[in-house]
């Protein structure tokens, strides 16, 4: 019975060696394999054969050990040595690496794996896959960009098409305003000639106002300056008024077209419409940006009246304000037959130029489209404080504004004696965005914030500029980088940065207890615990590192020596199957 035991003791010996070796040898395959984790065999006795169980002492023994004969070896378990392997890095932006105990979420096949191996990919539809195709999952980001926790889904990072806009809402400006420049008296002065009711130009029958020009017959006439008449608006023909080519200090305004007309058709033709002349004389206001209103007692005291049947437009205070409003820059139309208005029903004649201290900067803001909006800034010297100081008047207009009004804001702005910013008694303007994006577009302007100021000193000029703003037109992602906390953080075209998703990261109680599903990957196991779902540097699962990936733990030097030692036990094992046999053969020759 012992030899033949023997025979069973020497097979058990060369069967566990040789799985260990398969366990060396499958380490050693993988030792280029990224975070590959090596295994080690645990060996175990196997069955013990009883020869005695031992006694307790007496008085007459003192006592015997168990007698007890192994039945040789056997691996009783295989361990992973989940230890970090070495990070190397690739620079490859979809490489991933995790410094601690987490492990990457993968889907294939709408089944849920785990993997430590961050050699990710884009695929065609720029998600971010593993070598073998499997889905990395993460958190994705709401319409602001903000990470939705809770639920997985496949991470998307959609390079070359993700696009992006963003309103603008502060300015910050910078500069210095004249303070030496002479206080505003007054605006540009630009005289029309006088409207008469009939084309004998009859005194007393100049225009009130508030003729109806939509009715046929109500005409008003001018004088052409060689003792006749000519018909200058015609009633009842639907006449449209273009204004175009008029300047401020060079810079042109848009053109802009009036109605003198209630059908529905033509006034959706044109920015404005009414019935007589007081109605024009405010669209006058609008599409010239022209302002009397009071602030704090201070007025730029622009605005268009009618005074004794002639149109007199008052340009805004400020040299820089100045109007360039020629009688070609108004012109009159009809598609009515027979139509017999002029061309040019209004002669324009400028009797004054507008003066005062004036700075005027133009820049461009944003709608939450990324449609571009050019606004320009004017600040007008108004007054001088008895105990020091100035104040001036600041007007933000735009040719842009989808509504008719070109002023998109006013106030005034208060220096010290020492030209420093005291205060402003408005500091934002609004556009008017027709155009889907949201309205309206509200810009708050940055007079002064500590680092980038305006000031008011004695100077040759007055300088601002705008140094600072946020808002950009559209962008497209352009490249990522994904930060230690798992956060893919998106580069746009535009400049601009948003998060576009976080990845996802598993822990579980026991490591050990998962089993692995081939190409890298894990699945849980009956005694590895659920998996905790969560994010990088929490619940110890680590962080992520970027443009790298873990390698392979498998030490070289450790598995050529248990390599060693386990061809060792293997060929000894072997020595006690040849020792045996040559017992037995020994055995046999004593019958003989």
């Amino acid at each position: 019975m012992s030899l033949t035991g023997a025979f069973a003791t020497g097979l058990s010996g060369l069967d566990a060696n040789s799985q260990n070796i398969d366990i060396i040898g499958n380490n050693i395959a993988n030792v280029n394999t990224p975070s590959y984790k090596a295994k080690r065999a645990l060996f175990t006795t196997q069955f013990m054969r009883n020869l005695s169980l031992g006694s307790p002492p007496s008085g007459a023994s003192g006592g015997t050990n168990p007698m007890q004969v192994g039945l040789g070896t056997r691996i009783g378990g295989i361990q992973t040595d989940f230890t970090n392997g070495g990070i190397s890095g690739t620079g490859i932006a979809t490489n991933m690496a995790i410094e601690g105990n987490g492990f990457f979420i993968v889907e294939q096949a709408n089944e849920q794996f785990y993997t430590r191996d961050g050699q990710f990919a884009l695929n065609s539809e720029n998600k971010l896959t593993t070598a073998t195709g499997a889905l990395v999952q993460g958190y994705a980001v709401d319409q602001n960009f903000n990470i939705v926790p809770g639920v997985l889904n496949d991470l998307d990072i959609q390079i070359g098409s993700l696009t992006i806009a963003e309103a603008t809402g502060n300015v910050n400006f910078e500069g210095n305003l004249n303070a030496a420049g002479e206080v505003s008296s007054g605006g540009s002065l630009h005289d029309s000639r006088t409207f008469f009711t009939d084309a004998a130009l009859t005194p007393g029958n100049e225009e009130a106002g508030a003729t109806d020009l939509t009715v046929g017959g109500n005409n008003l006439y001018i004088d052409d300056g060689a003792g006749g008449s000519f018909l200058a608006f015609e009633g009842g023909t639907d006449t449209i008024i273009t204004i175009s080519g008029v300047e401020k200090a060079g810079q042109a305004l848009a053109s802009k077209t009036f109605a003198f007309s209630t059908d529905p058709t033509v006034i959706a033709t044109v920015d404005d419409a009414g019935t007589n002349i007081n109605d024009f004389i405010a669209f006058i206001n609008d599409a010239l940006g022209l302002s009397s209103v009071s602030i704090n007692g201070e007025t730029l005291g622009g605005g268009a009246s009618l005074v004794a049947g002639e149109i007199v437009i008052a340009g805004n205070e400020g040299a820089v304000q100045d109007l360039l409003l020629e009688t070609g820059h108004i012109t009159a139309s009809s598609s009515a037959p027979g139509f017999s208005g002029i061309a040019n029903p209004m002669v324009m004649q400028k009797t004054q130029a507008a003066d005062g201290e004036a700075g005027r900067t133009s820049f461009v803001v944003f709608d939450s489209l990324g449609t571009e909006i050019q606004v320009d800034l004017t600040f007008i010297k108004q007054s001088v404080v008895p105990d020091g100081g100035t104040v001036w008047q600041w007007v933000a207009e735009s040719n842009d504004n989808d509504a008719l009004p070109r002023i998109v804001g006013l106030g005034n702005v208060e220096f010290d004696q020492n030209g420093v910013f005291v205060s402003a008694s408005n500091s934002a303007f609004s556009l008017t965005r027709l155009n889907g994006a949201d309205d309206p577009l509200t810009v708050n302007m940055v007079f002064d914030n500590g680092i980038d100021s305006i000031t008011a000193l004695a100077s040759t000029s007055s300088v601002v500029s705008p140094v600072r703003q946020d808002g950009s037109p559209l962008g497209t992602l352009d490249e990522f980088s994904v930060g230690e906390d798992g956060t893919i953080t998106g580069s746009f075209t535009n400049g601009l940065t948003r998060t576009i998703g976080q990845v996802a990261i598993a822990t579980f109680i026991n490591n050990d207890g998962l089993i692995e599903a081939g190409n890298n990957m894990y699945t849980s196991g009956a005694n590895s615990g659920n998996a905790v779902i969560g994010t990088p540097l929490t619940l110890g699962a680590g962080r992520v590192v970027a443009g790298a990936i873990e390698q392979s733990n498998v030490d070289l030097a450790e598995e050529f020596v248990n390599l060693i030692t386990s061809s060792t036990g293997f060929s000894a094992a072997s020595r006690v199957i040849t020792t045996t046999d040559q017992m037995l053969q020994q055995l046999l020759l004593i019958g003989r």
